[in-house]
């Protein structure tokens, strides 16, 4: 297990019971490094949507818990947010939830000159995802081209 691996599984396991304490779910937690900062981030949410107050809340148990702990070497800042309209789909559940919706596909490289797919999410296994697009045609995409699968949303 690498060091960002441990990192986000023990956040994941302090979380996962506080969270479920209040009745939110925790959509994700990552440990990643932008412009030369490290960041923990918790994204979690709920029925009718998380609140600033919610994520106050989780982040002083989490601060509290991280100081605690002091098992993470780097400087880093640590952030509990929802996980916001363009949320990444990354695990099964989040894709179960999405049936029947409208998605956005990105690939890591192009297939058949395109990288971007849209349709209604129809079905998924371990190893791909299908969606229609709407004339009504399938296209089935293996899960490891894709680089970003989330909700469409139109403004």
């Amino acid at each position: 297990m690498s060091k960002k691996e441990e990192i986000e599984s023990r956040a994941e396991a302090f979380l996962l019971p506080l969270l479920e304490k209040h009745h939110f779910e925790l959509v994700d937690v990552e440990y990643v490094r932008e412009a030369g900062n490290w960041y923990l981030r918790a994204y979690i949410d709920k029925d009718g949507g998380i609140t600033v107050d919610d994520c106050e809340m989780v982040s002083r148990s989490f601060s509290d818990w991280l100081d605690e702990k002091d098992f993470i070497d780097d400087a880093y800042i640590m952030e509990v947010s929802s996980p916001g309209l363009g949320r990444p789909l990354k695990k099964d559940k989040d894709l179960k939830r999405s049936l029947g919706k409208e998605v956005e596909i990105r690939l890591y490289r192009p297939r058949d000159k395109k990288k971007e797919f849209t349709g209604i999410l129809k079905s998924f296994d371990a190893d791909s995802v299908m969606i229609e697009n709407g004339e009504g045609e399938e296209t089935t995409i293996n899960r490891s081209e894709i680089a970003l699968i989330r909700l469409a949303f139109d403004f």
